[in-house]
């Protein structure tokens, strides 16, 4: 068998995984693989749509699923990683997969920068989904403490070895697939545009003090 990480004659045959990332530049790169996981999950929606009499939605809902909310992760972390580098921050990210204390930040660093009204216009529809989200995934300890698996996409069973919510649901737990594309067409825009914009104005410094520097 030909080895997987090879070439195919036909260039559009290729899957080229270093052509749109840098070596030396680690918050671009971040930003390359946040938007081909969220655009992957929209994608794979997409295609459910187009033909489902098969049902294969209910099962690939969960790689959309783990791909969208992954998507999401690194680009709010991207975000936060830029934003401190323009504000002369030694920090990078929140080393966690917490949805709801990355935006939190991400919107605090936005603030910070720049206060103005419309500069956290692109987090409002992101962040009802992650509300909505985590109102799902929460479970209460026998110490009251609440408890948000995130991973309910990745395993059918909690880190304690308890099934998902999905699973213990009586009713059906269902995810209407247009509306999906149809909202997180436009959470991807934001993002991706908010994320992008900041990295412009990242590297247009760093291309200053470089002349500067020269």
């Amino acid at each position: 068998m030909k080895d997987i990480f090879s070439y195919n004659a036909d260039i559009n045959k290729n899957a080229y995984m270093n052509w749109r990332t840098n070596r030396f530049d680690h918050i671009h790169n971040m930003h390359v693989i946040a938007e081909g996981f969220m655009n992957s999950s929209i994608s794979l929606a997409q295609s459910c749509l187009k033909d489902n009499h098969d049902k294969k939605a209910d099962m690939l809902i969960f790689p959309i699923l783990f791909n969208l909310n992954h998507g999401i992760e690194v680009y709010l972390k991207a975000m936060c990683w830029n934003l401190n580098q323009l504000l002369n921050k030694a920090k990078t990210f929140e080393a966690s997969h917490n949805l709801k204390n990355l935006i939190k930040e991400t919107k605090k660093l936005i603030v910070e920068f720049d206060n103005q009204p419309e500069a956290l216009q692109w987090s409002i529809q992101l962040e009802k989904y992650i509300d909505e989200l985590y109102t799902k995934i929460e479970t209460v300890k026998d110490n009251g403490k609440k408890v948000y698996d995130i991973t309910f996409a990745r395993y059918s069973l909690t880190r304690d070895l308890e099934p998902q919510f999905y699973i213990t649901e009586f009713d059906n737990v269902v995810i209407d697939l247009e509306n999906f594309v149809q909202f997180f067409n436009d959470v991807f825009s934001d993002l991706h545009n908010m994320s992008s914009y900041l990295l412009e104005i990242l590297e247009r410094r760093s291309e200053l003090e470089a002349e500067m520097e020269y």
